[in-house]
């Protein structure tokens, strides 16, 4: 199923967030959210890798947290590299930490999780990647 979004909406979100937390982040560079992080940095964001099993590990020089509850920075939006049966847990964790977006990654859409996000007042964007959005200049970095 394909989510359709306003372009203004997904421009309007990757313009005003700074900070990324990117969940289910890897140090193996053919993964894609080791590249989706790695074009992000690029980006300009700041981003805090969420993985238990690399936890106190750097990725692309970042050090990996186990959960959201862990980092010490303010996260502005939570990107979901995890199975859809784990986006609702992740989501009370966005919730629980502040977060204003929640979103997921190509292939993942849950809509318990997208109703807790927006009625916890969360932007939503789920099934995309950022980092396309990026690359297909949504985003002009100063």
């Amino acid at each position: 199923m394909i989510i359709d979004y306003p372009k203004n909406y997904i421009k309007e979100i990757l313009e005003e967030v700074k900070t990324i937390a990117v969940v289910g982040a890897s140090p193996n560079r053919d993964r894609d959210s080791y590249k989706v992080m790695k074009t992000l940095i690029e980006h300009g964001y700041q981003v805090f890798p969420i993985n238990p099993k690399e936890e106190g590990n750097l990725i692309l020089g970042q050090p990996c947290n186990a959960d959201l509850s862990f980092v010490s920075g303010k996260i502005d939006m939570v990107d979901v590299f995890r199975a859809e049966d784990a986006v609702v847990g992740v989501t009370k964790e966005a919730i629980l930490i502040g977060a204003k977006v929640l979103w997921t990654q190509l292939g993942i859409i849950n809509e318990e999780a997208s109703e807790l996000a927006k009625n916890a007042g969360l932007k939503v964007i789920m099934n995309r990647c950022p980092k396309i959005e990026l690359e297909n200049n949504i985003r002009i970095v100063d």
